[in-house]
């Protein structure tokens, strides 16, 4: 009874391990998973849900679901017919799209209403459809250049242009990529030879100022070479000169110090010469100037002598019968008036005097100019030959003075000695007549004319004149 009751506990324990086997096998058939690189859409009598990440029991029969992937999908842009550019220029662009389905639960939910019942070439070729469509119209309104230099522009506008018809599908645009940009016109060869010209320009420029840079180079060198030797050549040169200079220096100063002795030489006996002429010269100065002083002396004598003989007396009586007329008249006049007319009647009477006073000198020069008259010529040719001992007197004064002479010859063939000097006082004492017409204001021979006229009517009778 045991045995029995042993065997049904283990057909009942292992039945119940066979279901729970059966249980979890079944279960395990109803559970689905996503993974992290797709989404299950599960449709059914709950409705459509979207299971990203995580598990899901999907009862058979009342329940389906669908795996949407959500990885990148990669391909090629190469629109087949040509695009023509804001210029007219019709290119070949060539592009890599990457594009995935939007993480969200709506963008998977709306693409999998579009994209869940078609292959992955059917899904693709809708995709190209639009970015080609959208890469068109980019194209149009950029230049070849703008497409060339600024594909990443390009790009940038075909994502942010594409975008909201990508959302509409559930899709994002990754990444767009230009790989290649071609034309049957060679247009894009052509438009960079400028630049290749430029840049061949650039390197012969280069090339071209390397080669002057070396030329300038050499020429400084050769130039600095040049000016070494020249300076060199200048050094040497002026120092001949200067040993030249110095050697004509000291000829120079070998002449002028010859120069300088004879000009001496020269000097001193004109000196001598001119001291002798200058000496004469004064001594012939003191005698004219002794005999004009002579002559004056006679003058004043013989004016005073006539002043003192004819004229004292008169002009002293006349003076004192004025002056005695002055004062009774001065007198009687001061006391007619009185005292209120004393300073008139003063000045009348010293303007009276003034005046009389120059009356009577202006008489007594009458008196002397008829003194003077009467004083003929005769006269005065008498003075002047009497008072010629003085005149002779003066001009040796002067050589009195002299100390000592000293004779120089000049050697010029003219004869030195005592009897010069005796021969330029004569010539001094022949200067004499010229001095007596100076002073007479007639020639000498006219005077002793006169002289001899004066004598001849002296020797007539006073009868005979009077005939």
């Amino acid at each position: 009874m045991d045995l029995g009751i042993t065997t049904s506990i283990g057909v009942t324990v292992g039945l119940m391990g066979l279901t729970v086997i059966l249980l979890t096998s079944i279960l395990a058939t109803l559970y689905r998973k996503a993974g992290p690189h797709e989404a299950l859409v599960v449709y059914g009598f709950r409705g459509t849900r979207v299971v990203k990440g995580h598990g899901t029991v999907i009862f058979p029969m009342i329940e389906a679901c669908r795996q949407l992937s959500l990885e990148l999908m990669s391909f090629d842009v190469a629109p087949v017919q040509d695009l023509y550019t804001k210029q007219g220029v019709a290119v070949t662009v060539e592009a890599v799209a990457q594009i995935k389905v939007k993480s969200d639960p709506v963008s998977i939910q709306t693409a999998s209403e579009q994209f869940l019942t078609k292959s992955p070439d059917q899904r693709e070729g809708l995709i190209r459809l639009v970015m080609e469509g959208h890469l068109r119209g980019i194209i149009g309104q950029l230049t070849v250049e703008q497409i060339v230099k600024e594909p990443e522009m390009v790009a940038d506008r075909m994502r942010s242009t594409c975008a909201d018809d990508m959302s509409k599908m559930g899709l994002e645009v990754i990444s767009f990529t230009i790989k290649e940009v071609r034309d049957k016109n060679d247009y894009i060869v052509n438009m960079g030879r400028p630049d290749v010209a430029r840049i061949k320009r650039d390197a012969d420029v280069a090339a071209a100022e390397a080669d002057r840079d070396t030329a300038i180079k050499r020429a400084e060198a050769t130039r600095a070479s040049a000016i070494a030797k020249a300076q060199a050549d200048q050094e040497r040169v002026l120092a001949e000169t200067l040993s030249m200079a110095k050697q004509a220096e000291a000829q120079r100063d070998l002449e002028i110090k010859k120069a300088q002795y004879v000009e001496i030489v020269k000097r001193q006996q004109a000196q001598a010469d001119k001291a002798y002429e200058i000496q004469t010269n004064v001594m012939q100065q003191q005698v004219t100037a002794e005999a004009v002083k002579v002559q004056e002396a006679e003058i004043i004598r013989v004016e005073k002598e006539l002043i003192a003989t004819v004229l004292k007396q008169a002009e002293v009586e006349r003076k004192r019968i004025e002056t005695l007329a002055s004062a009774e008249k001065l007198r009687l006049t001061v006391e007619a008036e009185g005292q209120a007319a004393a300073t008139r009647a003063r000045g009348d009477a010293e303007a009276d005097i003034i005046f009389k006073k120059g009356d009577a000198e202006a008489r007594a020069m009458n008196v002397k100019a008829e003194a003077f008259q009467e004083y003929n010529q005769a006269a005065v040719v008498d003075k002047l030959l009497t008072g010629m001992p003085q005149i002779v007197a003066a001009l040796a004064a002067p050589l009195s003075q002299i100390d000592k002479i000293t004779i120089v010859s000049t050697g010029n063939g003219d004869a030195a000695g005592a009897h010069k000097i005796t021969g330029d006082i004569t010539k001094i004492a022949a200067q004499v007549p010229a001095l007596f017409e100076a002073l007479s204001g007639m020639q000498m021979s006219d005077l002793m004319s006169k002289v001899r006229a004066i004598g001849d009517k002296a020797s007539k009778p006073p009868d005979a004149l009077g005939a």
